[in-house]
C-alpha cells in the first residue's frame, strides 16, 4: 500500500499551505512540517546509503524540516553528517529548494582556543565550514547549540546580522537555552532592530517537562517557535521495558534512556500498560503527546528505519483524546503545580 493512502494524505506536490501537516516557524512566514527530521544517528548508527534513503522517504511524504549540527557524525569525524547531507543534496537535483535546512554552531570542533563557543569569529568561520560541508549556498535556520556565558549578545547579533546580510543564513535559532536567555537575546535583538531568535530547540517529553515552567512561556511571549528534541527521551518511551526483555533494545538500552530507566522503571511499566490498554504503540503515544502540546511547533525525530518514519507520521495523523492526554498527565505529572513559573512552585 502506498504510504499516502495509509495516512490519508495527498502526494506532497498536491499539498497546500493550509494543510495542518505544516505550520509557521514562530512569528516568521516560514512554513515547516510538524515533524523535523533529526540526523544525529547518521554515521555510526545509520550508514550513508540508508541515510539518503531515509531522507528521500521523508521528503516524499511531506517532511521538509531537516535538523543537523556541525558536531554530528563525531563517531566517524566531526562534520561527517553535514558532509553526508551535502552529498545527498548534490545527487538530487532540485532537492535543496524544497527543504528547510537547519544546523547548529557552538560546539568544540577542534583543539584550538577559538574553535568553540559563540564568538563572532567562531560563528562566522563555522557557518562557512557548514556551507562547504553541506554544499549549499545558505542555511535556513542557524541555531546556537548551547549558551556561551563568556560572549555578550552584541557580539552574537553582530555576527548573525552579517551572515543574514550576506544571504548565508535566513533565520537564527537557539537550542538548550533557559527562558531568561531567550528574553535577553530578544531584547538585545530588538534594540538592534533585528528579528533575533526564530526558534528554540529544547529537550521536552513526557518524562522531562521542565521547559513548561519558563522556556515555553518565554518562547510564547516572544513569538519563538519551539522544536522539541528527544520526544521519546532516547527511546525510553518507545516500549523500552518490553524491548529490554526481548533483547531488541537499541537506543533505549543506552544513554539517557538507560539512566532514566534506573529510577523510573515502575512508571515506564505503567506507561506501557496504558499504551496496551488504548491499543497504541508506545512510541506513537509519546510523540503524539508532544505534538499535542500547543506550544510545540515541531517534534524532532531521529529515525533509523523507514518504519520509524511511518510511526512518526502515524502519531501525527492520530492525535490522542482528551481522556488519553489526562491519563498521561497522571502518569507523568508536570513540574511542581504545573504551568508556568512562578505559579508552578508557589504552594
Amino acid at each position: 500500500m502506498e504510504h499516502t493512502e495509509q495516512h490519508g494524505r495527498p502526494p506532497v506536490d498536491a499539498m497546500r499551505t493550509e494543510n495542518p501537516f505544516y505550520t509557521q516557524l514562530g512569528r516568521t512566514g516560514l512554513r515547516v512540517s510538524r515533524l523535523a527530521f533529526g540526523t544525529v544517528n547518521f554515521g555510526g548508527r545509520v550508514q550513508e546509503p540508508e541515510a539518503h534513503r531515509l531522507m528521500d522517504y521523508a521528503v516524499a511524504h511531506g517532511i521538509n524540516l531537516f535538523d543537523t549540527a556541525n558536531l554530528y557524525g563525531w563517531r566517524v569525524h566531526k562534520g561527517y553528517t553535514e558532509e553526508a547531507i551535502g552529498r545527498w543534496l548534490r545527487s538530487r537535483s532540485g532537492s535543496r529548494d524544497g527543504i528547510v535546512l537547519a544546523t547548529k554552531v557552538g560546539n568544540e570542533m577542534a583543539s584550538g582556543p577559538n574553535d568553540r563557543g559563540l564568538s563572532a569569529r567562531h560563528i562566522i568561520a563555522e557557518c562557512e565550514a557548514s556551507l562547504r560541508r553541506m554544499r549549499t549556498e545558505w542555511i535556513d535556520l542557524y541555531q546556537m547549540h548551547r549558551v556561551d556565558r563568556t560572549v555578550g549578545w552584541e557580539e552574537v547579533w553582530q555576527a548573525m546580522e552579517l551572515l543574514v546580510g550576506q544571504g548565508k543564513v535566513r533565520y537564527v535559532g537557539s537550542s538548550n537555552f533557559a527562558g531568561w536567555h531567550l528574553a535577553a537575546a530578544q531584547e538585545s535583538a530588538r534594540a538592534r532592530h533585528f528579528l533575533g531568535l526564530a526558534s528554540e530547540q529544547c529537550l521536552y517529553n513526557l518524562t522531562t517537562r521542565f521547559a513548561e515552567s519558563e522556556v515555553l512561556p518565554a518562547a510564547h511571549a516572544y513569538g519563538i517557535a519551539v522544536l522539541a528534541w528527544s520526544p521519546l527521551h532516547g527511546g525510553l518511551l518507545s516500549g523500552a521495558v518490553r524491548k529490554l526483555a526481548e533483547g531488541t533494545a537499541v537506543k533505549s538500552a543506552q544513554g539517557r534512556a538507560l539512566t532514566a530507566m534506573h529510577h523510573r522503571r515502575d512508571t515506564i511499566v505503567r506507561y506501557e500498560r496504558f499504551c496496551d490498554q488504548i491499543g497504541r504503540d508506545p512510541a506513537q503515544v509519546g510523540l503524539a503527546w508532544v505534538l499535542a502540546r500547543p506550544e510545540v511547533t515541531a517534534a524532532v525525530i531521529g529515525p533509523r528505519t523507514i518504519e520509524h518514519v511511518d510511526g512518526a507520521l502515524a502519531a501525527l495523523d492520530a492525535p490522542l483524546s482528551e481522556a488519553e492526554l489526562s491519563g498521561l498527565d497522571t502518569l507523568f505529572p508536570p513540574t511542581g503545580r504545573g504551568g508556568p513559573a512562578p505559579e508552578a512552585w508557589i504552594s
